[in-house]
């Protein structure tokens, strides 16, 4: 499993989405997604957003994915440099 195609499938199932991958030994991963379908979502449904779009990969490909999940507001009053 390679960084581009976990971003293309996150994309894909969160259109709106803007996604970082990173992870060198092709099956631990960190995502930062930035999405304003998680705005008012707890940060559990945000992570099972984000799962769903991945299927069955987690857990088989992709044996760990660090989520950090934020709506355009909460990336922006983090800094868009500090995830």
């Amino acid at each position: 499993m390679d960084t581009q195609t976990i971003t293309d499938l996150i994309q894909q199932g969160l259109p709106d989405a803007v996604v970082h991958v990173q992870g060198d030994d092709g099956v631990h991963f960190d995502a930062l997604v930035v999405s304003p379908a998680f705005a008012g979502k707890l940060p559990l449904a945000r992570h099972r957003m984000v799962y769903a779009t991945l299927g069955a990969l987690m857990g088989r490909e992709i044996h760990a994915l660090a989520l950090n999940t934020k709506t355009p507001d909460e990336h922006a009053a983090a800094g868009a440099g500090q995830g």
